[in-house]
């Protein structure tokens, strides 16, 4: 990760992505979770291009740095999920994944005000979503071979 160069956020709903966009979003997810953390599993679930789901990108120059994904609330239990949330390996380190929950919270408010917000963390990052008032709302379990465990903010 280049040090002078910007980090520039976006939200974008599906519709909204590029190809290319896309195609950086779902590279910088297969690098990560599948080859990185060598978990064979369907990342092309059919929920990136549902509903009202929208994308969080952090662009470095032409590199997508991290992402995240907003699942629409209407279709899931009446909260917002963020899912695939995902650094580059050379972005760890320098406080970007701080930055993207903080910025995917504030795009959670001004899309969905006042609606409760899950995520399934892996179990070991409970104490960091806890930093963001994010609670234990399930037992740990296995997903893909990894502990995870529910996490609500209300």
């Amino acid at each position: 990760m280049t040090q002078f160069s910007p980090i520039i956020w976006q939200t974008k709903h599906h519709h909204e992505l590029s190809v290319a966009e896309l195609y950086a979003a779902l590279r910088l997810r297969s690098a990560v979770f599948v080859v990185e953390q060598n978990c064979v599993y369907n990342d092309i679930d059919g929920h990136d291009m549902r509903d009202d789901t929208a994308h969080v990108l952090a662009w470095q120059g032409d590199t997508l740095v991290a992402y995240l994904r907003l699942l629409d609330p209407a279709h899931h239990d009446g909260q917002v999920v963020i899912g695939r949330v995902v650094t580059d390996p050379s972005a760890r380190g320098t406080g970007l994944g701080h930055e993207l929950l903080a910025y995917a919270l504030d795009a959670c408010a001004k899309r969905w005000p006042q609606v409760p917000i899950y995520l399934s963390a892996q179990a070991h990052l409970q104490g960091y979503y806890g930093r963001y008032d994010f609670v234990a709302c399930s037992e740990v379990y296995l997903e893909d071979g990894i502990e995870h465990i529910g996490m609500r903010r209300s």
